[in-house]
């Protein structure tokens, strides 16, 4: 009889303590089948688990880490941060230094808050809007993920889709009913919603690219279609950038599509690794967040200084440069992973937007939720089991997005194409 491997053995004993053995539904395998491996150290673009085994990193802790595993930057910054505390519950300069360089690269952040989770963010955002604009309804898009506060759990992406839960039980109906959907990149079925439900909606929000169903990007007239329909009905844009942000430009989503929203939701590369979010947009909005005005929300390890720290100096190296670096590398897997499939046959379709990339096995490109649920799910377990016998790790999930980092050379995008070609060619069969 073989050994149980370490990984099986530790989930084993954390499903007695944890729902379904994790902290993350994602994280359970459930969309992929199989037992998860356990991490015990990741360096560079490369992650190790409990067994030893090694694999080059295209989750990077879900986007977050964006210069790779342990960058000695980050980890100089958090152990100058230690020595002086791990929380005051008081301001420090290291908020108003990582505030400020998210405002330089970001300008239509006039004001901002930071928070320690998406989720916060998400839903502080929300409530800002319905505060400002005295609406209660809300727009939101199918496959589109903001977080697990109840008023988002309705048609979301990301975990809910893998579990394939569309909508959550404990979230009442009365406030279910205040969300309504429509599908991403639908521009009919919005202007028909904004036309019926228009003067009740307090705020569109959206990812200006979807990551939690799948890499889907907005058509070209998405986004601007969006700014003028919330112009028209009084209703405010929210861009959730959680994900995207510092990912598909420099400057987000107002640089790459030139559309600018009134509030935006900020996460995972703001933390370097570390807990934090932010939500901020015009200053007029913001100035009603207490205690600058009535609009309470508040957080024990808002403003952490390890996560300031480790974000300041993540930023701080994520230049122009360096993005435009990453971004070509990203192109390159994109354009490698979409000639093997070619010369294998297997209808796929794969796109990027800076470090962010994503792909089905469909034929036609991908536009819509819809869409994505029409992909061959089932080819997609076989060869994300086969890609990390190879000692590539994917999201184990076929609705989620990939990342690149800036530890991923161009010999290891080499050698992950190469173990890619081998994992696909064993999972066709």
């Amino acid at each position: 009889m073989s050994t149980p491997s370490r990984s099986a053995d530790i989930m084993r004993r954390s499903r007695e303590i944890f729902p379904g053995g994790v902290n993350s539904p994602v994280r359970a395998f459930g969309g992929v089948g199989g037992t998860p491996v356990v991490a015990e150290r990741g360096e560079g673009c490369r992650l190790y688990d409990v067994d030893g085994r090694e694999y080059i990193d295209f989750v990077l802790s879900w986007g977050p880490l964006v210069l790779g595993h342990a960058p000695p930057a980050v980890l100089e910054a958090l152990d100058d941060a230690m020595q002086r505390g791990t929380s005051f519950g008081m301001p420090t300069e290291l908020e108003l230094r990582l505030g400020l360089l998210i405002r330089e690269r970001m300008p239509h952040l006039e004001r901002l808050r930071f928070v320690s989770s998406g989720t916060e963010a998400t839903m502080s955002a929300v409530r800002v809007a319905r505060a400002a604009t005295g609406r209660d309804g809300i727009l939101k898009f199918e496959g589109c993920y903001h977080g697990h506060a109840d008023s988002f759990l309705v048609k979301a992406g990301s975990g809910v889709a893998t579990l394939g839960l569309p909508n959550s039980p404990g979230v009442p109906a009365a406030l279910a009913e205040l969300t309504h959907t429509a599908p991403y990149n639908d521009l009919a079925a919005v202007e028909r919603l904004i036309a019926d439900e228009g003067r009740r909606i307090a705020a569109i929000i959206v990812e200006p690219v979807v990551g939690n169903a799948g890499f889907i990007p907005p058509d070209p007239e998405f986004l601007p279609a969006l700014r003028r329909l919330a112009d028209a009905s009084g209703a405010l844009l929210i861009f959730d950038e959680v994900m995207t942000g510092f990912r598909i430009a420099p400057g987000g989503a107002p640089e790459r599509f030139g559309v600018t929203p009134d509030l935006t939701t900020l996460g995972k590369v703001i933390g370097g690794g570390l807990p934090v979010a932010a939500y901020g947009g015009r200053a007029d909005l913001m100035e009603r967040v207490a205690p600058a005005g009535p609009v309470y929300q508040a957080g024990t390890l808002s403003g952490n200084p390890l996560a300031m720290a480790a974000g300041y100096a993540t930023v701080s190296l994520l230049t122009r440069e360096l993005h435009a670096r990453i971004e070509a590398r990203t192109a390159a897997l994109v354009r490698g992973l979409t000639e093997i499939a070619a010369r294998r046959g297997v209808p796929f379709s794969a796109r990027h937007a800076g470090s962010m990339w994503g792909f089905f096995f469909r034929a036609e490109p991908v536009r819509s939720f819809a869409d994505a649920k029409t992909s061959d799910t089932e080819l997609f377990r076989r060869f994300f089991h086969e890609a990390m016998a190879r000692g590539v790790y994917l999201a184990p999930s076929p609705f989620e997005a990939g990342f690149m980092s800036a530890a991923h050379g161009d010999a290891d995008v080499a050698q992950a194409l190469e173990r890619m070609d081998a994992a696909l060619g064993a999972a066709r069969g």
